[in-house]
């Protein structure tokens, strides 16, 4: 298997395929995918691959029927390669992890788009049956969850552009913590 970071070619491809296969409960997009590979390497119990597989798809009913072995293969191929990367970076230079939110162009500006990533960790947190955090790491989800929900669009919204720019860039830093966090618990636990 190749390692390192997805080439654009390799990302764009994978856009594809999960927007083609996709579903309404499914992952649809590589930003979303992200999201959702950080989370359940960050969280305090590894979670079966058999298992987060078939929960990108929405459930066992939304696996694909895929073109060809070869598309499967590849699909699998890239999707462990980009988890293996974050892995790399959460662990070994955070200061290289970048969550890959989406880009939004509006004539002229280009805004950044969050909500798939933090929708997608999320996800990856419920998925990993996360146990409810002490209130010193509250903050760190809820600066996730916050663009995440429907619930709390009236909240950005309300923001002036410096708070709602404030709170995108909480997101990494937020990612990071809750790394750190439960990869203390996990070697509290070995002890």
């Amino acid at each position: 298997m190749n390692q390192g970071p997805l080439t654009e070619n390799e990302l764009e491809w994978l856009d594809e395929v999960l927007l083609k296969y996709g579903n309404e409960d499914s992952v649809l997009d590589v930003s979303e995918l992200d999201g959702l590979l950080t989370a359940l390497l960050s969280g305090p119990t590894p979670v079966e691959p058999a298992q987060w597989l078939t929960a990108l798809w929405g459930g066992e009913a939304n696996v694909p029927h895929w073109a060809s072995e070869e598309e499967m293969t590849r699909f699998m191929d890239l999707t462990f390669q980009h988890m293996d990367d974050i892995a790399q970076r959460l662990s070994e230079a955070p200061d290289q992890f970048d969550p890959m939110f989406g880009y939004l162009e509006e004539g002229e500006d280009e805004y950044t788009v969050v909500e798939e990533w933090c929708a997608g960790y999320l996800r990856g947190v419920e998925l990993g049956h996360w146990p409810s955090l002490p209130e010193s790491q509250q903050p760190a989800l809820a600066a996730i969850a916050l663009h995440a929900q429907e619930a709390q669009s009236a909240q950005l919204e309300q923001m002036t552009p410096e708070a709602y720019a404030e709170s995108q860039e909480a997101i990494q830093p937020a990612a990071l913590q809750l790394y750190d966090y439960w990869q203390q618990q996990r070697g509290a636990a070995l002890h």
